[in-house]
């Protein structure tokens, strides 16, 4: 009794450790980036895309850039609708949501046409049909209807050559969230964090393998079972926390 009584103190030791530990991460990003200039965003449609040759050195500056900040991506599917999956990664801890997050954007972009249809070369009508297709491409104009509906500053390092970083602010509001993604020649989005999350991340996924296996062989992989359980319930708690309504 007195040894599962001592296992459990140690587990809620380890919970504790792990919080504190995410606590510290909060934040880290915006204050590791604060000595970078960033450029005035102007909302546009897409109308350049690069050649196989210029997508391939822009991804490399743009890896040496993720290596010098020391941050790591969460690379999405990229079948047209990586904008969308990269902002729900931010927004709800799952690419999954994308369908949604473009929802509410097209939504945006509909209720405050007077925000947006000066930037967009077309029909604005067309425009905002065609941008509800899946698979349609995101561009700067739903990046600041993003900022705008969800009330958040979105940071954006990119693989340009002149500078790597732009902010998109909401137009009318205070930022209430920090919104983080990597942007490379002008084709790709993915999903951005402090790179020692990643190391919780991998730790959720070895635990989950290990409970799996444990499950299905009976057999025990030295790992302790309740830090095991506490990390995936913490993970899970987390995504659970940031669904959309």
């Amino acid at each position: 009794m007195s040894s599962q009584r001592s296992e459990t103190n140690d587990d809620r030791m380890i919970a504790m450790v792990l919080s504190e530990e995410y606590a510290k991460l909060d934040g880290a990003m915006a204050k590791r980036l604060t000595n970078l200039t960033s450029i005035p965003h102007v909302p546009r449609i897409n109308t350049y895309f690069p050649t196989y040759s210029d997508a391939t050195m822009d991804h490399y500056r743009l890896l040496d850039r993720l290596n010098a900040y020391g941050l790591f991506e969460v690379r999405v599917s990229g079948d047209g609708n990586c904008q969308f999956r990269a902002l729900s990664d931010q927004l709800y801890r799952s690419p999954d949501y994308h369908k949604h997050v473009r929802k509410e954007i097209v939504k945006q972009l509909k209720e405050c046409n007077s925000l947006y249809e000066g930037y967009v070369p077309m029909k604005y009508k067309h425009y905002c049909k065609k941008m509800k297709k899946s698979g349609e491409w995101g561009d700067h104009v739903t990046l600041q209807a993003a900022a705008d509906k969800f009330a958040a500053k979105i940071c954006l390092l990119t693989s340009f050559r002149d500078t790597c970083f732009v902010e998109i602010v909401p137009q009318y509001q205070a930022p209430q969230r920090e919104i983080w993604l990597s942007f490379w020649s002008e084709v790709h989005y993915n999903s951005l964090y402090d790179a020692r999350e990643k190391e919780v991340l991998v730790a959720v996924q070895i635990s989950l393998a290990n409970i799996s296996l444990e499950r299905s062989t009976g057999c025990c992989f030295n790992i302790n079972a309740g830090v095991c359980f506490i990390l995936v319930e913490s993970y899970c708690l987390d995504r659970l926390d940031h669904r959309p309504p």
